[in-house]
């Protein structure tokens, strides 16, 4: 599958960083930083990025690489690419009716979307708005009842994934969010800084605020009133997400769903093994973009101890700090069955709606031609480790 690569935005060739810069000069300052920001000093999440550009790729020559094939099958399903939308929460306050945007972006592309479990548009106005149904991501949470309804309503629409987040018992210290009022008790002053910061970006009040609405947490309207009300949500966090939960919940998961279960913020070999014992069908190596626990391993010094333990026993996905499709040659390389990306289309949703998304998809695809003719290979699925210097 070739790209071409079209030219929106007045950006020539614009890759993920050029929509990172755009993203921020449209977004309020306080949904910006809460797209682009870690916990804590954010060491794990600059680590995601700059370990992964060490890794250094080894340029083949003289193979016969005039055809070149960048599909692969993840769990059952075909894709045009090793690449899956991450779940990625409030995209719907990014650009108007987000989710939707980028799902139909990934259709168009042929790659899977993941509808977040804190979205703003519903797991059913995202489904009527294509015809490939997305992949669902589910918190454990203490109301059980609810997580069943969730899971029920992502069967209706005939979502073929389950992407269990497993990394959330307590909620990581994200310093930018609370600089910004965005979580915990506001002062006065800190409420007149958020409305400043909103008022300074009328184009984004015009097409989001206004343009937008409703927004509200879709999938969570009867639970949480408003995604305008932060504190509402942090409270609704804090009662709902569950410290208690062991891999022995995993059977009242499979009790609820028939489809396919993914587990995502896997990072130790031991948890690795605990989760291929309880029986899903992959895992995802990921320490959620450096959002919870900082001074953890990034991803891709994490991703082979867990492909060690787990050898072929499940499907083994990868995400953080994947910025360009040399990263995804690199992950995939290393053993990744495909990687999942979020803050890249957060970004391009952002700065562009569905045509930066899609873009943003078709440079990552040209990426991974480029380095597969320059590395002597003629598939995604033929990478190993001796596409890479060690």
């Amino acid at each position: 599958m070739r790209f071409a690569a079209d030219r929106p935005l007045g950006v020539a060739a614009a890759t993920v960083l050029d929509y990172r810069e755009l993203a921020r000069r449209r977004l309020p300052r306080q949904l910006f930083d809460y797209i682009d920001g870690g916990a804590y000093d954010e060491a794990t999440m600059r680590a995601n990025v700059s370990d992964l550009e060490r890794v250094l790729l080894r340029q083949i020559v003289m193979r016969d690489v005039s055809t070149r094939d960048q599909s692969c099958e993840v769990l059952g399903q075909r894709l045009a690419l090793p690449v899956i939308l991450a779940p990625v929460g409030l995209a719907g306050m990014y650009a108007r009716r987000g989710e939707v945007q980028a799902a139909r972006a990934a259709q168009a592309v042929g790659v899977p979307f993941v509808e977040s479990t804190v979205s703003i548009c519903g797991i059913e106005e995202v489904a009527r708005a294509t015809s490939t149904p997305p992949w669902f991501q589910l918190y454990v949470m203490r109301d059980r009842g609810y997580a069943e309804e969730l899971m029920s309503r992502a069967q209706a629409v005939g979502a073929p994934v389950l992407v269990l987040t497993i990394d959330l018992a307590v909620l990581g210290a994200r310093h930018r969010d609370t600089r910004n009022a965005m979580v915990g008790r506001p002062s006065a002053w800190a409420k007149i800084r958020r409305g400043l910061d909103l008022v300074g970006h009328p184009r984004w009040i015009a097409d989001v605020a206004l343009g937008g609405k409703p927004l509200t947490f879709g999938n969570l309207e009867n639970a949480v009133p408003g995604a305008s009300s932060p504190s509402d949500f942090k409270a609704w966090v804090d009662a709902q997400f569950d410290p208690s939960v062991t891999w022995e919940d995993i059977a009242w998961v499979r009790e609820n769903w028939s489809g396919r279960l993914l587990v995502k913020g896997v990072l130790d070999p031991e948890d690795a093994r605990r989760a291929a014992d309880v029986g899903v069908d992959g895992v995802v190596v990921s320490n959620h973009g450096g959002r919870q626990l900082d001074s953890v391993p990034s991803t891709v010094v994490a991703l082979p101890g867990v492909l060690d333990a787990i050898g072929d026993q499940v499907e083994v996905l990868v995400d953080g700090g994947v910025r360009t499709g040399l990263d995804v040659v690199k992950m995939m390389s290393l053993g990744a069955r495909a990687v999942l990306i979020g803050r890249a289309w957060a970004w391009a949703v952002a700065a562009g709606g569905e045509g930066g998304v899609r873009h943003m998809l078709r440079v990552l695809g040209a990426d991974i031609d480029t380095a597969l003719g320059l590395t002597g290979r003629t598939s995604v699925t033929a990478l190993d480790t001796s596409a890479l210097y060690r």
